[in-house]
């Protein structure tokens, strides 16, 4: 079975005022989205675990933990922590303590909470 992680933002930790996402976006969206995503993940038959990380100094560290209870096949980074240039510093953080402490797994990116499935499947392309 293959195992998926998707990382993304507290999302009422989100700065919805930044012009850099999307127009209507809210806390509470948001959270239907990643329902959405880790819903579709499992219907594909996969095991899908959440890491919701705040952005500051906790976020390495809680990424760090949840890395560290399972192998993961594939790391999807949301586009809330992604897309924001002001979360450049919490992205590159992020993509580096995946790259050193799941060497193996593949990184996704995603473009909204629902397409993580599809991120994660291109993640698989090539196994």
């Amino acid at each position: 079975m293959r195992r998926v992680l998707f990382v993304g933002q507290v999302p009422e930790t989100v700065d919805f005022t930044d012009p850099a996402l999307p127009p209507g976006f809210d806390a509470e969206k948001i959270r239907a989205g990643i329902a959405i995503g880790l819903q579709q993940m499992t219907e594909r038959g996969w095991h899908a675990d959440l890491c919701l990380v705040r952005p500051d100094a906790t976020a390495s560290f809680a990424l760090e933990r949840q890395l560290a209870t399972m192998t993961y096949d594939c790391v999807v980074i949301g586009g809330g922590i992604r897309i924001p240039p002001k979360a450049l510093l919490l992205f590159e953080i992020l993509v580096n303590v995946v790259h050193k402490a799941a060497p193996d797994a593949s990184i996704a990116f995603n473009t909204r909470p629902e397409d993580t499935g599809d991120a994660a499947a291109r993640g698989f392309k090539g196994e």
